[in-house]
């Protein structure tokens, strides 16, 4: 470049210098419009709450059974009878190829009646994992004598001729056993199928409390008969540790009204008693649309669970329990463990709290989780990402509540 060129170029940078030393106020406004940006930005975030999505990618190893040899205080949890082998099986055989034969966390089986030697053994060819089979007690299962059941006997009756499914007499063995689990010895008098009726839901909510589940924090609940899409190649438990989260979920859909009529007029009156239970930071606009006058039945599928167990065993649950308990809606009506649970934790917890397992493909009778896009190429799925319960054609089903989840967020 000519030095005259240079020179002049010199002294242009100069004569600015000197404009902006005599024009403070330019730096001034230029100071104060990204205060004020920063200010509008940190405003719109809400208190003390990841805004964003969980994310899972950083415990994503391959070949390594999880980041830097770490394990959680976790278990697997089968709830079945004798005559479900097959479908426990094709479940168990499914989540070692996919995940557990990287990472071997044990399993934990539990029965209403003993298991037989054939179970053991198919169980144990499938995974080099500790396995331990419990039996239930079941001490209890009359229903209260405060308990009318003419009438709880006449409202089954009603929900079977209204065609609601499991609503005559029953609900499925699995959410029998899920909601009948209870501190106590393991002996226990076997039940008939006759018996397992809506009542049962009441016991369903101390699986928790079971001595084999006493030693473990977290718990991944695995029914016979489903399916995983895509292999998983990090450690969900250590997503909940690490993350501070207690409740995972892969599916979230509508309930059936029929089913708990009374149900949300009990858990008013339950936050009016003990609003000191009720997290400020909760994720009520999941299950109400009017800032909770009225339940949109909206809860999480809990057939698929990976849950911290402290939630329930902690005073707070133990107190929401309790208070529904006396309501005898699970005598009456057919309140079972998935509106219920949802309901609880997204009172009780932080909404950050609540994780949604979008990468792993599950299903379940007709519902199920597809990984969409990146996630679904990345875990190597099968499932088809343009129909699920979730998505079918890129659009959310009406029935799924995922949308009013990923809403808590935004």
């Amino acid at each position: 470049m000519p030095a005259g060129m240079y020179g002049h170029g010199r002294n242009y940078t100069s004569l600015r210098m000197m404009r902006n030393k005599q024009n403070p106020c330019f730096l001034y406004l230029l100071f104060a419009i990204i205060i004020t940006l920063l200010f509008v930005f940190r405003a719109r975030q809400r208190p003390g709450i990841d805004t964003t999505l969980p994310i899972t990618t950083s415990y994503r190893m391959h070949n390594h059974p999880s980041p830097l040899g770490r394990r959680a205080n976790a278990t697997i949890l089968i709830l079945a009878r004798n005559s479900e082998l097959a479908g426990v099986i094709s479940s168990v055989k499914q989540l070692e190829d996919r995940w557990n034969k990287k990472f071997h966390y044990p399993y934990v089986f539990l029965n209403d009646e003993p298991f037989d030697a054939n179970f053991k053994r198919r169980l144990k060819d499938l995974t080099d994992s500790q396995i331990e089979f419990g039996l239930i007690p079941i001490p209890d299962w009359v229903q209260p004598d405060w308990i009318d059941e003419s009438i709880a006997s006449k409202n089954r009756e009603i929900l079977a001729k209204q065609g609601v499914l499991y609503g005559g007499a029953s609900i499925t063995f699995a959410s029998f056993l899920y909601l009948a689990v209870q501190a106590g010895s393991l002996s226990g008098t076997y039940v008939p199928s006759a018996f397992l009726k809506t009542s049962s839901n009441r016991r369903a909510q101390f699986f928790y409390r079971h001595e084999l589940l006493t030693k473990y924090q977290f718990y991944w609940r695995v029914e016979p008969d489903v399916t995983y899409y895509c292999d998983i190649e990090y450690d969900p438990f250590l997503v909940m540790q690490d993350q501070d989260k207690l409740y995972g979920f892969t599916i979230a859909l509508t309930e059936y009204k029929q089913t708990i009529p009374t149900l949300w007029k009990s858990v008013k009156d339950f936050m009016r008693e003990y609003p000191q239970y009720v997290s400020p930071h909760n994720a009520l606009d999941f299950i109400s649309d009017d800032g909770g006058n009225s339940y949109n039945t909206c809860h999480f599928w809990s057939n698929f669970e990976i849950a911290n167990m402290d939630l329930w065993r902690g005073e707070a649950y133990t107190k929401f329990f309790n208070f529904l308990d006396k309501k005898g809606g699970f005598h009456y009506e057919r309140w079972g463990d998935a509106p219920v649970h949802s309901i609880a934790v997204s009172l009780l917890a932080r909404r950050d709290q609540i994780h949604y397992f979008s990468d792993i493909g599950y299903k379940h009778d007709v519902l199920s989780n597809c990984p969409q896009g990146e996630q679904h190429r990345r875990g190597k799925c099968w499932c088809n990402p343009q129909s699920s319960h979730q998505v079918t054609n890129g659009v959310l089903e009406p029935s799924s509540c995922l949308a009013k989840y990923e809403n808590l967020f935004r």
